[in-house]
């Protein structure tokens, strides 16, 4: 269940940062809207890596549906493996 909780509470930072557990980030809104959330740095780090992937596989597959596909063979012949 997300934790959410008034900018106000800010004030007592110990208080909101105790709600904090891995995976869990506390919503804080202002004026009664949502506004800003807080996460642990790892979690932060692990989503800005997902949305970086997410953004060259994008353009990979806009390359791949502009170019076209290669086949497995094209693709050892231009590295240069060879089948065993």
């Amino acid at each position: 269940m997300p934790i959410i909780k008034p900018i106000s509470d800010l004030r007592n930072y110990n208080e909101v940062i105790k709600d904090i557990a891995v995976g869990e980030p506390v919503f804080l809104t202002k004026n009664g809207r949502g506004k800003y959330v807080i996460l642990e740095m790892e979690e932060y780090e692990k989503l800005q890596a997902k949305i970086k992937l997410m953004s060259e596989l994008t353009k990979a597959e806009e390359t791949s549906n502009k170019n076209g596909w290669i086949s497995i063979e094209e693709v050892k012949k231009r590295l240069n493996i060879k089948d065993e």
